[in-house]
């Protein structure tokens, strides 16, 4: 079997899967006029940062979830009887997810749980399952499919208000199948080759800011190349300290106005030699995907970065499936870290 054979078979049932989420099951209703706390981690908290940021761009601010690392919540942060507790997990097993739910019950809050089909069992109120486990460990199907239940969720809770994120998910199997049909540049997967041993930068605005974490995070997952995503501004301020003629950044084409601050990052770049490539919906763009409304983008968004991750992977010899667990020192240095 190739490298990332299963990756590849991922990234393309997306569109099927997410239109199977929008068929059924059903989703409870949770209360607008309660606390929310989403949960998880890694990809997952990335799915959990998308829905706390669809309920505070529908609500106009009136309502601003938490979404908190299960770690730190697990651990460090307090759980109230009033909150109603989400957690997103790829598998169902990871302790610290598991730890949360427990520290829900334990004060009375009720829980959902968003994970995927299989063995695991979590202790839930309600457990509502995305997909098949993926038998790639860099994650792509898995996220979207948490994402598609995350948004029914916020638009359930918000009615009238949550009506243009359930259009906007109507219309994201179709943007996905155009997405996976458009070009990727080979400039942008030469770049990303050739970038080490130099960090890569992903930058964006709004909700793309998770796009460009979760990015970083399947680079370093499948090409072992060294990403970092961050937001445009941040990458603005003070960080441009490190950049030089080695670094790649890929931009991420606002949905509408940012002040103009990703063509000034764009160009401070250029003027210190960096590689510079824009992922985005105009003609030409070397990551692109195709249009959608702007509480849809985190689905098509990620999926350019996706693909760039399977064509790099297969000329570096990578495995997303892996994540050089096929290899020592990393395979017994991972596995002796329990999850």
């Amino acid at each position: 079997m190739d490298r990332g054979e299963n990756y590849d078979r991922h990234v393309a049932s997306q569109p099927a899967a997410i239109e199977a989420l929008l068929a059924g099951p059903e989703v409870p209703r949770l209360d607008p006029a309660r606390p929310v706390v989403f949960s998880g981690i890694g990809t997952s908290l990335h799915a959990c940062r998308v829905a706390a940021g669809w309920v505070r761009l529908l609500t106009g601010g009136a309502i601003r979830p938490a979404a908190i690392d299960a770690h730190d919540l697990a651990l460090l942060e307090g759980v109230q009887p009033a909150d109603q507790v989400v957690v997103v997990s790829h598998r169902g097993n990871k302790h610290r997810p598991n730890e949360v739910l427990a520290k829900a019950r334990a004060v009375g809050a009720p829980t959902i749980t968003i994970t995927g089909e299989g063995p695991a069992a979590p202790e839930a109120d309600v457990v509502l399952r995305t997909c098949p486990q993926e038998q790639a460990r860099t994650h792509t199907v898995s996220y979207l499919t948490a994402l598609t239940l995350l948004g029914r969720l916020v638009a359930a809770m918000l009615g009238d208000q949550g009506a243009p994120l359930d259009e906007a998910l109507a219309a994201t199997p179709d943007a996905l199948r155009r997405t996976l049909e458009l070009p990727l540049a080979e400039a942008a997967v030469d770049a990303l080759i050739a970038s080490a041993p130099h960090p890569v930068l992903i930058t964006a605005t709004g909700l793309d800011v998770v796009t460009a974490q979760e990015a970083a995070l399947k680079i370093k997952e499948g090409t072992y190349r060294w990403a970092e995503g961050m937001p445009t501004e941040f990458a603005l301020h003070g960080t441009p300290a490190v950049f030089s003629a080695s670094t790649v950044g890929y931009l991420i084409r606002p949905a509408g106005s940012d002040g103009g601050r990703t063509d000034e990052l764009a160009t401070l770049l250029a003027r210190l030699g960096a590689s510079v490539f824009m992922a985005g919906d105009a003609a030409g763009d070397p990551l692109p995907f195709a249009p959608v409304p702007s509480l849809a983008r985190p689905f098509v968004t990620v999926v350019p970065f996706q693909r760039l991750v399977s064509v790099a992977a297969v000329r570096l010899g990578a495995s997303p499936d892996r994540t050089h667990l096929d290899e020592e020192p990393w395979k017994s240095a991972i596995l002796a870290v329990e999850l």
